[in-house]
């Protein structure tokens, strides 16, 4: 029988629990296990990619939870920490001779071992194996072929955003110019674009489209994330929904409207002025970080989806929404239990029980796509509009 989870693949470690720095941009407080907890406990979230697991400092920690028991590695793949399964992965930058500029993949892999076995292989082609997202001395290919040769799954990671993406800096038209597009497993999207506005870029028909949150502190987890359609939380069940086998699949895309991601428009790289024109006219600065919608129309080749597409529905996170401040968020955790479920499951009358009206009001306009927005650009995130 299948069942909906509730998956985000894409979270930071700031910190290893002996407080050494793995993601330095990273908040202190996002360990591994406050992440599992926050997960589990607040989040609500069935899955989690966990992408820095490769430093030698979180391996040793997994090892301590396995053995305590806190871990418990499942036979389908995966590591199960009380409600929530930890897919254990990296970031990766990879710049090779065949990119025009550095570009992230993602790669993940269902278990301890397997892990272990690629971090160690991973540390002969990098300068510190300690840190996050570190540049590869081989091409993307050889790394495809090697995440796969230990049963991963391979991901190029925000592809369109303007820094460091396949789209944004790697190719000049497709992805074949750098990847072998056979060993691609899912593309993911990045905050400043969703399923409608890529729909025209043939070359990516075939594949399954994920949206996670890149997060880099515990509250921006699940800002962005995916229902996915499995027998159970598994790493097995996540590759066969990846390829829409046997009934598995992405049910439904949530994340922010792209008109509120940090890169939507085109923008002045100096002053961060909204403008298409350079020299720029607000600080005569003479470069551009060329917006998101702007690139993907560059690359689109047609004007219809070629395949079906779930749903990508436009959500606000919590902490996004004006008002909800810590004790809010407090309150509403200790009435509702998870994120998950007040997002999905409670009602508007159930939130004005616990919060003051307007602030029930702006949930479930959030959650429902329904506030104004102003968009974002050149490295600032656009707001939401209460007025």
């Amino acid at each position: 029988m299948l069942s909906d989870f509730y998956a985000d693949l894409h979270i930071h470690i700031g910190r290893t629990w002996k407080g050494k720095p793995v993601k330095i941009t990273g908040s202190k407080s996002l360990t591994l296990e406050s992440i599992l907890h926050t997960a589990t406990m607040k989040k609500g979230l069935d899955i989690v990619g966990v992408i820095d697991c490769h430093s030698p400092e979180v391996l040793e920690e997994m090892a301590a939870l396995l053995k305590e028991n806190k871990l418990v590695e499942l036979v389908g793949g995966g590591l199960r920490y009380r409600d929530t399964t930890l897919i254990p992965g990296v970031e990766i930058e990879v710049n090779d001779e065949n990119c025009l500029g550095p570009l992230h993949v993602l790669a993940y892999f269902s278990s301890w071992q397997s892990m272990r076995e690629f971090s160690i292989w991973m540390q002969h082609y990098v300068t510190n194996i300690n840190l996050s997202t570190q540049r590869i001395a081989c091409d993307v290919v050889t790394l495809q072929h090697k995440v796969h040769a230990l049963n991963g799954i391979f991901i190029p990671a925000h592809v369109f955003t303007p820094f460091k993406s396949a789209y944004g800096k790697g190719v000049n038209e497709s992805l074949a110019e750098v990847f072998d597009m056979d060993q691609i497993d899912a593309i993911e999207l990045g905050l400043s674009s969703d399923t409608d506005m890529v729909k025209g870029i043939s070359e990516l028909t075939k594949y399954t489209f994920v949206t996670n949150s890149d997060a880099h502190s515990l509250g921006k987890m699940a800002r962005e994330y995916q229902k996915i359609r499995m027998k159970e939380p598994t790493f097995d069940e996540l590759r066969k929904a990846l390829k829409e086998e046997d009934g598995r699949e992405i049910v439904a895309n949530y994340g922010l409207n792209p008109l509120l991601g940090k890169y939507h428009e085109t923008a002045c790289a100096d002053c961060g002025y909204r403008t298409t024109e350079a020299p720029c006219t607000n600080c005569g600065g003479k470069h551009l970080v060329k917006g998101v919608a702007v690139r993907i129309k560059e690359l689109t080749d047609t004007d219809q989806s070629l395949r079906y597409r779930p749903p990508y529905i436009h959500q606000i996170p919590l902490d996004f929404i004006p008002g909800i401040g810590k004790k809010t968020m407090e309150k509403l955790l200790s009435s509702f239990g998870t994120e998950m479920y007040i997002l999905h499951e409670v009602t508007k009358e159930d939130l004005e029980k616990v919060v003051p009206t307007k602030i029930a009001e702006l949930i479930d306009k959030g959650r429902n796509g329904l506030l104004s927005l102003s968009v974002g650009g050149g490295g600032e995130y656009g707001k939401i509009k209460t007025e």
